[in-house]
């Protein structure tokens, strides 16, 4: 007896339209961030800025926050890709009901609105507090380098730009009087419609690289005098030794700014020095959701320790009863700030393999009375916890969700688009529950 298969017929025309909730199963997450963007998210900034009743009309502003939502909890961040998604996958479909935004639009919407959509967080934050999945017993805080949408080699020190600036500048002027000697030669050569003194693109392209570089070394020279400034202002303490190589108000030589995008700051990640900023997230222990987060251009950690604390408190309005951070963390300052905020700490004294030593390098009374409380414990050490709360959502995020470079420039809009993933990542969280 032959087998029979089922019926596959291309050209069939279906009687009755699909319903974009048949795309995908009931439970996926497609329909979870439509409806959560449509139903619970207050998007009043964003619609009400629409406010030209001229031109076409505009994507639903809910329909393209939920694309977004939703691409970013798929792993695609590209505009392109994303538009590609509304042409190609039926999970995207679901979510844009079968509007196919180009990806121009998508970039703009993104651009236009980057603020509100980071102001996004709070809300689902809140909502995942509704839900039971923050309690605040033991919050875990640790920072991570991510790769900035520039290559660290458009980068040159102060040292190099002093010496390149009058060798260009002496280069371009060589060029310009040539130039300027070669005009009624060249107005014959190119006739009446141009004059023939036009810069070249090779020249141009030298003086446009001329212009970075003085830009680049007035933005060093105007910070290293602000700081100086500061230092002035507060008082002096003789430190002995031999005198600074540098004078006061005058960057250090190997002081660098990237001419792609000039805030990035050169860091070193765990595959060599990177073109990077320093994101940091304070996550709950309970359920891994993200209770603060925040984004620096400085490589250390030691300076976010108490807004990250603070803004525990801002954000759900309680502190946390317990506190773990790594060694980047530890400071006499910041473990003096928990104690005053009645917070439990569990700050490592020295490096991973052994939180409680770094005897050495960390001293004072409290950074001892740290290290016996971590000794103390041993194996039982609450601070193990850091490992198994914050260091899974860096891995969800950089790694399961595949985000691993900025897609924005400027620490306005990277700042934006760090909030804009721990929003995901919640609603993620928040998916679970549902």
């Amino acid at each position: 007896m032959k087998k029979s298969f089922r019926p596959w017929q291309v050209d069939q025309s279906l009687l009755l339209p699909p319903s974009v909730h048949d795309f995908v199963p009931s439970d996926h997450s497609a329909h979870f961030i439509r409806d959560l963007v449509c139903e619970q998210l207050d998007l009043s900034v964003i619609v009400e800025s629409y406010d030209e009743a001229r031109g076409n009309p505009p994507y639903d502003p809910r329909m393209m926050t939920s694309l977004l939502l939703y691409g970013y909890s798929r792993g695609v961040y590209s505009s392109r890709r994303l538009a590609r998604g509304c042409e190609e996958r039926l999970d995207f479909m679901a979510v844009t009901a079968l509007n196919r935004p180009d990806f121009r639009t998508i970039s703009d919407f993104r651009k236009r609105h980057l603020v509100a959509l980071s102001d996004l967080f709070l809300q689902v934050l809140s909502l995942c507090q509704k839900a039971g999945l923050v309690e605040l017993g033991h919050v875990a805080l640790d920072g991570t380098k991510i790769k900035a949408n520039a290559s660290k080699h458009k980068a040159m020190s102060y040292g190099r730009m002093k010496k390149a600036e009058p060798d260009l500048a002496a280069e371009v002027s060589d060029w310009l009087a040539a130039a300027e000697a070669t005009d009624a030669q060249e107005d014959g050569e190119f006739g009446s419609e141009r004059r023939g003194d036009e810069m070249p693109e090779w020249m141009a392209t030298k003086q446009a690289r001329l212009e970075k570089i003085r830009e680049a070394k007035a933005s060093l020279e105007a910070e290293a005098q602000a700081e100086a400034e500061e230092k002035a202002q507060q008082p002096k303490k003789y430190r002995g030794g031999r005198k600074p190589k540098t004078p006061p108000g005058t960057p250090k030589d190997k002081v660098q700014r990237n001419f792609t995008d000039p805030e990035s700051r050169i860091m070193k990640g765990r595959d060599g020095f990177i073109q990077a900023y320093n994101a940091q997230a304070a996550v709950d222990g309970a359920h891994q959701v993200i209770v603060v987060q925040s984004l620096t251009d400085n490589a250390s950690d030691q300076g976010e320790l108490i807004s990250l604390v603070d803004g525990i408190k801002a954000n759900t309005g309680r502190k946390p009863r317990e506190i773990s951070a790594d060694t980047g963390y530890c400071s006499e300052a910041n473990l003096e700030a928990l104690e005053q905020r009645r917070i439990r700490g569990y700050v490592a004294t020295g490096r991973q393999k052994h939180p409680d030593g770094g005897q050495d390098k960390k001293r004072g009374p409290r950074a001892e009375a740290m290290r016996k409380r971590l000794r103390k414990a041993g194996h039982r050490s609450r601070y193990r916890l850091r490992k198994q709360i914050v260091e899974p959502v860096f891995g969800q995020i950089k790694e399961a969700r595949g985000f691993r470079q900025f897609l924005l420039r400027g620490i306005a809009k990277t700042r934006a688009e760090w909030a804009l993933l721990c929003t995901v990542h919640n609603i993620l969280k928040l998916a679970k529950t549902a």
